[in-house]
């Protein structure tokens, strides 16, 4: 597949949630990020619990070492699901070789930003994971749910929103993602969004995972070089002439298929080392 292809698939797909009611576009989605994962891994097992009053979905390798990785899905805040990223989740515990949590934390607008924080930290302060991963709108909620950086676990951001975005701050204009759907994103959790310096280390361990062509990916770069200078070690993996939510869509394009296998394995090495 070339980029092309998935941006026209994948914009194809937006535009016709546009006319859908949130429920139906929910769904929609669904099954726009699922028809572009692979299959699972062989030996893969997964299912469904709760844990501390949360939804999660559970994936197992054929070979688990022990301890486990919480991922947060994106989506941006309103969207997204255990089923839209089931595909990264579960390549996600294959390549790191651990069983990997998927949170289903509550969306906007029915929920605030607090309600998903929440979730996100119950499952977190139960499971006491080895490593937090996020993608898009899960990696935000993982900068606001970390409380004590200098004792966080191993963080995994797949382009995150760092920082209070603007128009002088963002990125230009790319497909699937512009400025405005950034600021838009970001007006609706803004109310619930803790304070913090963006430009301080979230964690003292972090593998970052950046698309070439995302209005996020300037602040972003402006956030690992302050995350260095501030004293954390900073992993920084970018697949070019991608787009952001390539990543459903990883095995079909090489350029995200070589940036997402240098981010697991880097993950990888700090999980065993």
């Amino acid at each position: 597949m070339t980029i092309a292809e998935f941006e026209r698939r994948f914009q194809s797909g937006l535009t016709a949630m546009a006319a859908l009611s949130l429920p139906e576009a929910r769904r929609s989605y669904d099954r726009l990020c699922a028809g572009f994962a692979p299959d699972l891994p062989k030996g893969m097992e997964l299912g469904d619990t709760r844990i501390a009053g949360v939804a999660v979905r559970w994936h197992r390798p054929a070979r688990s070492a022990p301890g486990r990785v919480v991922y947060v899905h994106g989506g941006s805040f309103s969207l997204g699901s255990l089923d839209s990223h089931q595909g990264i989740a579960a390549g996600l515990a294959e390549a790191l070789g651990h069983e990997v949590l998927s949170i289903d934390y509550r969306l906007l607008p029915e929920a605030g930003y607090a309600a998903a924080l929440d979730d996100c930290r119950r499952v977190i302060a139960a499971v006491a994971p080895l490593a937090l991963v996020g993608d898009s709108a899960g990696a935000r909620l993982l900068l606001d749910v970390i409380d004590d950086p200098e004792h966080a676990p191993v963080l995994g951001l797949i382009y995150p929103l760092v920082g209070q975005p603007t128009s002088e701050t963002l990125g230009p204009d790319a497909p699937l993602l512009s400025r405005d759907d950034v600021l838009e994103a970001w007006a609706a959790i803004a109310p619930d969004a803790p304070t913090r310096d963006a430009l301080s280390p979230p964690a003292s361990r972090i593998e970052v995972l950046a698309v070439s062509r995302d209005p996020l990916t300037v602040p972003l770069e402006r956030g690992v070089s302050a995350w260095r200078s501030g004293g954390a070690e900073v992993g920084y993996h970018i697949a070019d002439d991608m787009l952001h939510g390539c990543l459903h869509a990883r095995e079909s394009l090489p350029e995200m298929a070589s940036a997402w296998m240098t981010f697991c394995q880097a993950l990888k090495r700090r999980l065993d080392g």
